[in-house]
């Protein structure tokens, strides 16, 4: 039977699994996070902090970052690395599940690089002398652009790629590899699941971690190819993915049918909205097209963006404050100063209350980098006194 929800209903369905509704959220610290989200994404810009440090702030507060740190990259592991949304870190006992992508992988024998003839040497150095980073292998780069990268590099990323070695750590923010037998437990090397198993059980874990979502969500949480998004199809049709069917009025018509962890409709979401700056990468707001049907909010990430094109800056922060994005703060650290480029409220928000919620998400997320002041840049004009009054208060 299809359950009907309101697009309010789902929105705060969607708050609470995704660990920004609720004490109950806070519960076991950043694993329990990981765990929660199914995937949380890396990326090498880090203003603040790092993305997947910002995404457990988001959640948990100030909590330590060293304790964010051990949630992901531990000994033994918690975690490992792999192609899931984008690159992320992904709960260690999802090891099996992602079968299907290494063999896939290790069929088409190429990734952005030709696949270069020193594999079977680079495993070998693995086997021999591992855990190593690509220092200890020749270095990561031939001396050109970001894309540049040694043979060395190219034939590790490929060996990860089809899981013979795994990263489960990370030192400087380079990657250690080690050979996947040392690594992950041996219960989970025994698991052989088809590409079926795997993509059903993905599909569990991305519906209970977006709360409700479309079959394009889906996709785009495990970003699968058509074959595979077939095998999903026939999970959510059959049930054994473990989803109920819904109807969300006020979804666009395309979008209005969608799929819910049958959990989070038996109850409805209460308890405390987080007040919190976003990263740009969050499982939140990473897809552009959902992010715009459940918080009518437009994001983009515009590092990648010339400069004289951008409109909110480099690493614009989504503001989430009473379950809904309420504005954007383009972040920076001058010393022990945080920093807003630019700060914007979205239409429509209340002045006053959007300008002690953005005050307050700037001094929480100052206090959690170690800042002990914050600047505003740039400001809308008739945002500019409210908020400079509250930064005060």
């Amino acid at each position: 039977m299809t359950v009907t929800l309101s697009a309010d209903e789902a929105r705060r369905i969607i708050l609470r699994a995704q660990g920004l509704l609720g004490a109950d959220a806070r519960r076991g610290g950043a694993p329990a996070t990981l765990r929660r989200l199914g995937a949380v994404q890396l990326d090498t810009i880090s203003v603040l902090a790092r993305s997947h440090e910002l995404v457990a702030y988001a959640r948990l507060g100030a909590v330590g970052r060293q304790r964010i740190e051990r949630a992901y990259w531990d000994d033994p592991a918690q975690a490992f690395e792999y192609w899931c949304h984008a690159a992320c870190v992904l709960p260690i006992d999802d090891w099996p599940l992602y079968a299907f992508r290494r063999r896939y992988l290790r069929a088409r024998k190429f990734r952005w690089h030709e696949v270069p003839d020193n594999v079977d040497k680079v495993l070998e150095q693995v086997r021999e002398s591992g855990p190593i980073t690509t220092a200890d292998i020749g270095g990561a780069k031939n001396g050109g652009p970001w894309w540049d990268w040694s043979d060395s590099k190219i034939a590790v990323e490929w060996l990860l790629d089809i899981g013979e070695v795994v990263c489960t750590r990370r030192v400087g923010w380079r990657r250690v590899y080690d050979l996947t037998e040392r690594a992950v437990p041996a219960y989970l090397l025994a698991e052989d699941l088809s590409d079926a198993e795997c993509i059903t059980r993905l599909a569990g874990i991305a519906g209970r971690a977006l709360g409700v979502a479309t079959r394009a969500d889906l996709v785009d949480f495990l970003r699968l190819r058509p074959a595979y998004a077939a095998l999903l199809d026939a999970s959510l049709l059959d049930g054994s993915a473990g989803l109920t069917p819904v109807q969300v009025s006020g979804w666009p018509d395309r979008s209005a049918s969608a799929w819910a962890d049958p959990a989070a409709l038996e109850g409805e979401p209460r308890g405390r909205h987080r007040t919190t700056l976003l990263s740009p990468f969050d499982s939140l707001v990473w897809d552009r097209a959902r992010t715009a049907r459940v918080f009518g909010f437009n994001h983009r990430l515009e590092a990648y963006v010339p400069k004289e094109k951008r409109v909110h800056g480099y690493f614009t922060m989504p503001v989430l404050a009473g379950g809904r994005l309420i504005g954007r703060v383009d972040p920076a650290r001058e010393g022990s100063t945080l920093v807003g480029r630019q700060v914007s409220l979205e239409p429509g928000v209340n002045q006053r209350k959007g300008a002690e919620s953005l005050a307050g998400a700037l001094w929480e997320a100052a206090s959690w980098v170690g800042c002990d002041d914050v600047r505003v840049d740039r400001v809308d004009p008739h945002l500019s006194a409210p908020l400079r009054h509250a930064l005060t208060r």
